[in-house]
């Protein structure tokens, strides 16, 4: 990373975060200060208005409409309404601010600029423009992470470069298909690479599913569709050997994983009893997946429990998935647990400070 270049926004943060933790004794930035929550969302989507603007001008899918005032995008089949806190950063800090949340990762959201062929690389650059402004806007609230033109890999490899070493980011948004192709694919091995390189997390983030024709049915594309498409990449990732060849490298799997904690027993036995799929790997499945870092997004209490429990306090980290989900929700179901007070700490702030190098 360019350190020089980033260092303004950096200096900001660690001021914030160090006077906490100098008030309260410790190293890294405290859940509470002065009564007052103090967290980090690992998760929050925009959906940057240049990028909306352009796609309303396209008539191919994936492109924008406005009914009633309100914007839609379409992918695909997909429909999808643009909320308020999608666009409006005003709005995005005030429910940061109801929810305790120092700092936000700000990414778009699907669809990503692998689906607008030529055009990706500038899709890339406008979203990423956006969101580096909102950063220099409000340094101490804000990083952003790059979603990335992949089927240009030179040029995406070039936007990464710039993104972190001019625009503050601290991270990549990997969707978990690439417009039908899922990314463990020799194609897009360069990506991980320059991450292991440079030393910056990916978010493994579900997209428009591959199982799409089988979950429209019933509405079930964001409740099952998505969740399925993260657990199909992550288990591609890990039987691909991928973790085996950068082995430095960070992995974040939002949503705690998908489904893949609760099937890895499955695998495992599919792998190293039956020797089915293990030929890129060197030991078991659940041991990668155990290595790999979990948000907790998770609408259920019982479904945080079960990846800290998988993972334990040091791979957990606290994230909203704002807006399509209320951040104090999930604030509710951490607290729920009733976890010790330094495993909450790990959870809230000291995990993001240390993945993402804040």
């Amino acid at each position: 990373m360019n350190e020089k270049s980033n260092g303004s926004s950096r200096r900001r943060f660690l001021a914030a975060a160090g006077a906490v933790a100098a008030s309260c004794g410790t190293t890294a930035a405290p859940d509470h200060h002065d009564g007052k929550p103090f967290r980090i969302d690992v998760q929050s989507h925009m959906y940057p208005p240049p990028v909306l603007d352009f796609m309303m001008t396209r008539g191919d899918v994936p492109r924008a409409y406005k009914k009633d005032d309100t914007y839609y995008t379409i992918t695909g089949e997909w429909h999808r309404r643009v909320r308020p806190q999608h666009m409006d950063v005003d709005a995005k800090l005030a429910d940061m601010d109801k929810a305790g949340i120092q700092t936000t990762a700000l990414s778009i959201n699907d669809p990503g600029p692998e689906r607008f062929g030529a055009d990706a690389p500038k899709v890339a650059r406008l979203a990423h423009d956006f969101i580096g402004d909102v950063i220099k806007a409000h340094p101490s609230r804000f990083f952003g992470l790059a979603t990335l033109p992949l089927y240009h890999m030179d040029e995406s490899l070039r936007e990464l470069d710039r993104c972190v070493d001019k625009l503050g980011f601290r991270g990549i948004l990997l969707y978990s298909n690439l417009a039908g192709r899922f990314p463990d694919e020799d194609e897009f091995r360069p990506l991980f690479r320059r991450a292991e390189e440079i030393g910056v997390p990916i978010l493994l983030h579900p997209a428009y599913p591959t199982t799409y024709e089988a979950v429209k049915g019933r509405s079930m594309i964001a409740g099952l569709g998505l969740m399925f498409d993260t657990t199909i990449a992550l288990a591609r990732i890990i039987l691909a050997g991928i973790l085996d060849e950068t082995p430095r490298l960070k992995l974040l799997c939002p949503h705690v994983g998908g489904t893949l904690p609760y099937l890895i027993g499955r695998i495992d036995h599919q792998t190293q009893v039956l020797k089915r799929g293990a030929e890129n790997i060197s030991k078991p499945p659940s041991e990668y997946l155990r290595q790999i870092y979990l948000d907790a997004v998770s609408p259920i209490s019982l479904g945080i429990k079960y990846g800290y429990d998988f993972v334990g306090p040091d791979r957990l980290l606290y994230a909203s998935d704002h807006p399509w989900v209320d951040p104090n929700l999930i604030v509710s179901n951490i607290e729920e647990l009733q976890l010790p007070a330094d495993h909450k700490q790990k959870i809230y702030t000291e995990n993001a400070i240390k993945l993402f190098r804040l």
